[in-house]
């Protein structure tokens, strides 16, 4: 990968851990799945997140989607062409069931 997917990856990482603290965070480039298209004309702008944190307990899907898309909104309108998102709360501990 060259240094600016790099650092593209590394500054979505940092926001995402920063505003989320996950318990996983799995950031994949799948800039390379999109050669040809306008948007990947920079390369290395297209990523798949999956994100487990606490702060999606008790929001709906499209809620956490919105959460990740708010914490990476400067990035999205400069670096980020694309982010396929997976989020979802850690399972819960207390035995009862939780939303996702």
């Amino acid at each position: 990968m060259n240094q600016t997917g790099s650092g593209r990856e590394q500054r979505l990482r940092r926001r995402l851990e920063t505003r989320f603290a996950p318990s996983l965070l799995v950031i994949e480039d799948e800039s390379h799945l999109h050669a040809g298209h306008a948007g990947a004309a920079g390369g290395h702008s297209h990523f798949r997140v999956t994100i487990v944190a606490e702060a999606f307990r008790d929001v709906s899907p499209v809620a956490r989607h919105r959460l990740v898309y708010a914490a990476v909104d400067d990035l999205l309108k400069t670096e980020i062409h694309a982010l396929a998102i997976e989020a979802s709360p850690p399972p819960a501990t207390d035995g009862s069931l939780q939303s996702n």
